[in-house]
């Protein structure tokens, strides 16, 4: 999977997941400072994430997670 896979991928689930304009969805946009996720938010994006890409997130891995260029590597790094 390319890293330009990935990034459309994990971009699309977070606009469907909370319903956020793709626009605003920026590689160096914080998940919670810029697009507004919370605690519970964050437990849905692992769901999610889960699911889309068939790989198990540790909790401790997650919570480091702050920008989606961290997502984008996190997802890359499980999925190579």
């Amino acid at each position: 999977m390319t890293t330009e896979t990935i990034r459309k991928q994990v971009d699309q689930i977070v606009a469907d997941e909370f319903e956020l304009d793709a626009d605003t969805i920026k590689p160096e946009s914080d998940l919670y400072d810029d697009l507004g996720l919370d605690s519970l938010d964050a437990i849905d994006l692992v769901v999610a994430l889960e699911k889309n890409f068939g790989f198990k997130v540790e909790e401790g891995a997650a919570r480091k997670i702050r920008k989606l260029e961290q997502l984008y590597q996190f997802v890359a790094e499980r999925t190579a």
